[in-house]
């Protein structure tokens, strides 16, 4: 088993914290120097890994993991995790933006029901 490791970067450690509580493979795309080789990986990546995870966090200053997230949901439901933590290392999401979120996850959940709210969650789910 292999999980892809996608969604929110910008200097946010549930990668790490995840990693440590992972009983399977997983492949972490973020890389200091970001290519176009890099964008190649990742594609290949997200077909050939077992599960596709995405963890939003409010260190996020983009919305693409978003947009993979409910691509992925779409055209990968069986294989699809969606996590969104409400806290960052001291950070919070607003209220209007959790809101948003819980209807992109409830969207999310329309098409699979493999969503968390916890770190913990995701690993007891990829290690059984």
């Amino acid at each position: 088993m292999r999980v892809f490791l996608g969604g929110t970067c910008n200097g946010s450690r549930w990668r790490n914290e995840l990693i440590q509580l992972l009983k399977i493979d997983y492949y972490n795309p973020v890389v200091e120097d970001w290519t176009p080789e890099c964008k190649e990986e990742e594609l290949r990546q997200r077909e050939s890994c077992d599960y596709c995870l995405y963890v939003i966090t409010p260190k996020m200053t983009g919305v693409y993991a978003i947009a993979e997230a409910v691509d992925d949901s779409n055209k990968r439901p069986d294989k699809t995790l969606f996590c969104v933590l409400e806290f960052d290392d001291g950070k919070s999401f607003l209220n209007s933006q959790m809101k948003s979120l819980m209807m992109v996850d409830r969207m999310i959940a329309e098409n699979t029901e493999k969503h968390f709210s916890t770190l913990e969650e995701v690993a007891a789910f990829l290690n059984t």
